[in-house]
């Protein structure tokens, strides 16, 4: 499903990953673990075709190159960014703004708009996914949200969407537990054999809740390390430092 090949990123002639391969398929779940300032949130932006990095190498999503794509037709094509800090759309309900975006992805699959009664139906079921209250909905997307509202509003656009590649960067940032347990359960009610999910994290806690088949230690910007959940919990007992000593970084 994705490919990346020998990514470089840089900004200001500062490089940020160097090196970089990884390959996702079908049906997995990948977690990129790391310390702060390795490049995890500069890998989401640029799967997700943000601007204004200089980037090298190549990014094959579902059989095409897609290094040139702008990153609203990268979202027709199935990839979603669930932000670590999501933004705020003063006077655009939830409802609104997710109808436009199915019909958006309808349109570009050849199908004709989602009748109303229809789409609502639609979102009532989706709500369940996150125990998103209905009164939800009908607010301006994230506006006076509470951190946690904020995620599992994420994963509700998640659900109502329903991207092939989902790169979630740092979806436990500032959740208590009974959010985390919420919005990782949504996650693994969205898993199927025909999507991924990208998981960036600082720590092992999510993955108590949302079982990665491969587990990735990024440092300095590349790959140094992969294993299964058992590296995780390992990164949580000894720490970074522990990965610099073992790879003589």
């Amino acid at each position: 499903m994705l490919k990346i090949k020998n990514l470089e990123v840089s900004i200001d002639n500062r490089v940020i990953l160097q090196n970089f391969n990884l390959e996702v398929k079908p049906g997995e779940v990948h977690a990129i673990m790391g310390p702060n300032g390795t490049g995890k949130s500069t890998l989401a932006n640029v799967i997700a075709g943000r601007e204004g990095y200089d980037v090298k190498g190549e990014i094959i999503y579902k059989g095409k190159n897609i290094m040139q794509m702008p990153p609203e037709e990268r979202a027709r094509e199935g990839i979603f960014l669930g932000f670590q800090y999501p933004v705020e759309i003063p006077g655009v309900s939830i409802t609104n703004f997710l109808k436009t975006a199915v019909n958006e992805i309808r349109k570009h699959k050849g199908l004709e708009p989602m009748p109303a009664a229809e789409f609502l139906a639609f979102l009532n079921e989706k709500k369940k996914i996150v125990e998103m209250q209905t009164t939800l909905a009908s607010r301006s997307v994230n506006q006076g949200f509470s951190g946690g509202e904020k995620k599992k509003n994420e994963i509700f656009q998640m659900a109502v969407i329903e991207p092939t590649l989902a790169v979630l960067d740092e979806t436990d940032s500032g959740l208590d537990i009974d959010a985390l347990r919420i919005v990782a359960n949504g996650i693994n009610k969205l898993k199927n054999k025909d999507n991924a999910t990208i998981v960036i994290t600082h720590y092992q806690r999510l993955l108590d809740y949302i079982i990665p088949d491969f587990v990735h230690v990024l440092y300095k910007g590349r790959i140094v390390k992969t294993g299964g959940k058992e590296l995780a919990l390992e990164l949580e007992e000894k720490g970074y430092d522990w990965i610099k000593e073992e790879m003589g970084l």
